[in-house]
């Protein structure tokens, strides 16, 4: 009796777990599809950016982004991304970090980082302000924070 019981129950439950597996399967494939469209774009813009009126030290950092980063994807997408905030950088790096074949080391993992994150408060000034404003007060102070320390660290002396 109880395995009648059973049965019922999970003949009127696959239906449903087959229709919420499908709905999150279109939903990844959605997300996949918007993700790759961005890259694209990302991928079709600049791919270079002239850092001549930068601190001597992140010059040398760019030369070490440019470097690394074309290892494995194009020069373009992290200069075009979304990315601004030292915190966004800070995730994405240590992600490439530990991706097969990346060959990025903890030291050029910070020349990275410092040289994208002050870009980002440079060159995409307008999304790094608006990004800024719209973080929690501590974020919005972290982040502050690390800008302040790259530019001292590379200042013109």
């Amino acid at each position: 009796m109880k395995m009648n019981h059973m049965l019922a129950l999970l003949a009127l439950i696959s239906p449903v777990a087959a229709l919420i597996a499908t709905d999150v399967a279109r939903a990844d494939d959605d997300v996949a599809a918007v993700s790759k469209e961005k890259l694209a774009q990302f991928d079709a813009g600049p791919s270079s950016i002239d850092v001549s009126a930068y601190p001597a030290g992140l010059q040398k950092n760019y030369s070490v982004f440019r470097e690394k980063c074309t290892l494995c994807h194009t020069l373009a997408r992290p200069v075009n991304c979304e990315f601004v905030l030292p915190d966004e950088w800070s995730r994405y790096i240590k992600r490439m970090m530990h991706k097969p074949g990346s060959m990025i080391s903890p030291g050029q993992a910070k020349k990275i980082y410092e040289f994208l994150a002050f870009d980002s408060s440079v060159r995409k000034k307008a999304l790094f302000d608006e990004r800024l404003s719209k973080a929690a007060p501590a974020d919005k102070a972290d982040a502050q924070s690390r800008i302040k320390e790259i530019l001292d660290a590379y200042a013109q002396k």
